[in-house]
C-alpha cells in the first residue's frame, strides 16, 4: 500500500466530525490492506508506530524537510516502517548524524503531504482522531467481528495491530489464541469516578470497598521461582522492585497473575507522595541500595490467573476468595463488603485519616474487564482531581525565567478521539517540578510559536481544582477554577486521561 493513500485517508478521517464516519472510512481502508500491512497502518493511524518512540527531535525533522519534496508518490508503508526500525536501532556517538541521514533520505522520497504526515508521526503528533477505540471498531467492521471481541483480544495481546493482522490472515478463528498467558501482561481494568460513597453504593448493593491508594499500579506474574512485575503501561520493572519479587515468591502457589499497587510508606504507615513512590521506577541505581533507602510495600487486590486457570470472567467475589487463600492479609488492600451507606462512610473516613486518597467501590458480581473503564469499579477521592494531558507549555517569566511554566491542558473526547482544551495553569509547581517538566517537555517539542512550545500530547498530569464552570472561551464549554498541579503521572498514557464528560460531571447544575 502506498503511503500517499494512507495519508489521504488520515486527512479524510481528520475532517470528519462523527465517530461513525471515522470508523466507516478506516474500515474501508483496512479491508484493502494485506495482513502484514495492517499492524503498520494501525500504528501510523494512532501516531504510535510499532517501533515505539523513535527518539527524533523537531530540529532533526526540520533539517530533513529542508530538502525539496518529491513530485510524485513512490513510498509504500513498508518503506517507512523499515526506516523507522533503522532509526529506532541507531545507537552510539554518531547516532544524531545517522538519524539525520536516514530521515533526509526518507524525506527526499516523500511528497509534501507525505512529509507533513511523517513529521507528525515521528514526533507523535498525528491527530486525525483515530485513537485505538475508534480503530478497534474499524477493525471489527472490516473483518465482520464484533468490536467487543476485537477489543478483548487486543487487551490480551497488548497490541491491536497484531490482532488485526491475524484476523485479516486467518479470520475469526485467530481470536482463540489471544488469552491471558503468563509473562505476557494485559492492560489493567480501570475505574470511573463517583462524587460520594453514597452515589457509588447506589450503583450496586452490597459492594466491595477498598482503600484508594496513591501508588503505582503493578501486575505480577509468577511461575515457580520466576517472577515478573509490570507497570500499568506493561513495562517490565522486575529488576527495580526486588522486595515485590521476594514477597510473591513466598506465596503458597505455583503460578499466579496478580493485580495490585506498590507504595512507599512512612514509618507510621502513612503513604509518601506518588512522586516518591515513582522515583523507585525511574532510577538506574542499584535496586538493593534503593530498597534499603526507600522500601516499597505491595498491596494486592485481584487474582487473574491461578495454576493454569484464567479467572478474568469469574465474578469479583470468587476472585477475592481465591486471592485470600494465597495472599496474606498484610499484602492485601484493606476492604469491606457492605450495603450500608453510614458504614461505608466510616470506612472512607478511616482510609482518609490514614493518609490515603479515599476508597474504591466495586461490584462483587463483575468480571475483570481488562483495559476497560466502567462503572463496575468506581473511585471516590477526597480531593477533586483530574488526569489531563499537557498540550503545550509557555516559557515562564520573572522567577521562572528559563523554565517552561504555564501548562495548557486537555481532556479526551472519546467520540472523536480528540483532546479538548480546558484552560491553563502554572500553580502548584515546585522548583523540582519546573526543572523536571522543562526537560521532559522540551524532549516532546514539535513546534514553537513565540513563547509557546507545542508538545507531543502523551504526558499526563494530575490536576487538583476547586470547581468546574461553564466557559465560552474553550472548545469544551467548560473550564477549571483554581487549577493546580498535584503531580505528573508518567505511569499513565494519554488514553488513560479523564474524558471531557468526566469534567462536565463536576458542573454544579448537572
Amino acid at each position: 500500500m502506498k503511503l500517499a493513500q494512507l495519508v489521504q485517508v488520515s486527512a479524510a478521517v481528520a475532517g470528519r466530525s462523527g465517530r461513525h464516519d471515522k470508523i466507516t472510512e478506516l474500515a474501508a481502508f483496512l479491508a484493502r490492506l494485506t495482513p502484514d500491512e495492517i499492524p503498520i497502518a494501525i500504528g501510523f493511524f494512532t501516531g504510535w508506530p510499532r517501533q515505539g518512540r523513535i527518539g527524533v527531535g523537531w530540529a532533526t525533522i526540520s533539517g530533513a524537510r529542508a530538502h525539496a519534496p518529491a513530485s510524485a508518490p513512490t513510498l509504500d508503508i513498508h518503506d517507512v516502517d523499515r526506516v523507522l526500525g533503522e532509526l529506532q536501532a541507531v545507537r552510539g556517538k554518531r547516532s544524531g548524524a545517522e538519524r539525520a541521514r536516514l530521515l533526509a533520505e526518507l524525506y527526499a522520497r516523500a511528497t509534501a503531504d507525505e512529509q507533513g504526515f511523517l513529521s507528525a508521526l515521528v514526533v507523535g503528533d498525528v491527530r486525525q482522531g483515530a485513537l485505538e477505540g475508534v480503530l478497534v471498531e474499524a477493525v471489527g467492521k472490516a473483518v465482520g467481528v464484533t468490536s467487543d471481541r476485537v477489543r478483548r483480544a487486543a487487551m490480551m495481546a497488548g497490541d491491536l495491530g497484531v490482532v488485526a493482522g491475524a484476523l485479516m490472515a486467518e479470520g475469526e478463528s485467530a481470536l482463540a489464541r489471544y488469552q491471558l498467558e503468563l509473562f505476557r501482561p494485559i492492560q489493567p481494568m480501570l475505574a470511573d469516578s463517583a462524587p460520594t460513597v453514597g452515589d457509588a453504593l447506589a450503583e450496586y448493593t452490597p459492594a466491595l470497598l477498598e482503600w484508594k491508594l496513591d501508588g503505582a499500579r503493578i501486575q505480577v506474574h509468577r511461575r515457580e521461582d520466576r517472577v515478573a512485575v509490570y507497570t500499568r503501561n506493561l513495562n517490565d520493572v522486575t529488576s527495580r522492585v526486588p522486595e515485590v519479587v521476594d514477597a510473591v515468591k513466598a506465596l503458597p502457589a505455583r503460578a499466579l497473575v496478580l493485580d495490585g499497587e506498590v507504595i512507599a510508606l512512612m514509618s507510621d504507615g502513612k503513604p509518601l507522595s506518588f512522586q516518591v513512590t515513582m522515583s523507585r521506577f525511574g532510577r538506574r541505581q542499584d535496586a538493593e541500595v534503593l530498597r534499603a533507602a526507600l522500601p516499597l510495600t505491595a498491596f494486592l487486590f485481584d487474582l487473574l490467573w491461578q495454576d493454569g486457570e484464567p479467572l478474568l470472567d469469574r465474578p469479583l467475589s470468587e476472585r477475592l476468595q481465591r486471592l485470600d487463600a494465597v495472599v496474606p492479609a498484610t499484602m492485601r488492600v484493606p476492604r469491606l463488603i457492605t450495603g450500608d451507606v453510614e458504614e461505608a462512610k466510616a470506612f472512607d473516613a478511616d482510609a482518609r485519616a490514614r493518609g490515603h486518597e479515599g476508597v474504591m467501590v466495586k461490584s462483587l458480581t463483575a468480571p475483570y474487564a481488562a483495559g476497560r473503564r466502567g462503572s463496575a469499579w468506581l473511585k471516590v477521592k477526597t480531593a477533586r482531581t483530574l488526569d489531563l494531558v499537557v498540550l503545550a507549555v509557555e516559557w515562564g517569566s520573572g522567577r521562572r525565567q528559563g523554565w517552561l511554566s504555564n501548562l495548557p491542558l486537555g481532556a479526551r473526547d472519546p467520540s472523536t478521539g480528540e483532546l479538548v482544551m480546558l484552560g491553563k495553569t502554572f500553580k502548584g509547581m515546585t522548583d523540582e517540578i519546573l526543572e523536571w517538566q522543562t526537560k521532559e517537555l522540551l524532549a516532546r517539542e514539535i513546534r514553537r510559536e513565540g513563547h509557546v512550545v507545542y508538545v507531543r500530547p502523551d504526558l499526563v498530569v494530575e490536576i487538583a481544582f476547586n470547581d468546574v464552570q461553564r466557559s465560552s472561551q474553550y472548545p469544551g464549554g467548560v473550564a477549571l477554577r483554581f487549577a493546580r498541579v498535584k503531580g505528573y503521572r508518567p505511569d499513565k498514557r494519554a488514553a488513560d486521561a479523564d474524558t471531557i464528560e468526566a469534567v462536565r460531571a463536576f458542573l454544579p447544575d448537572r
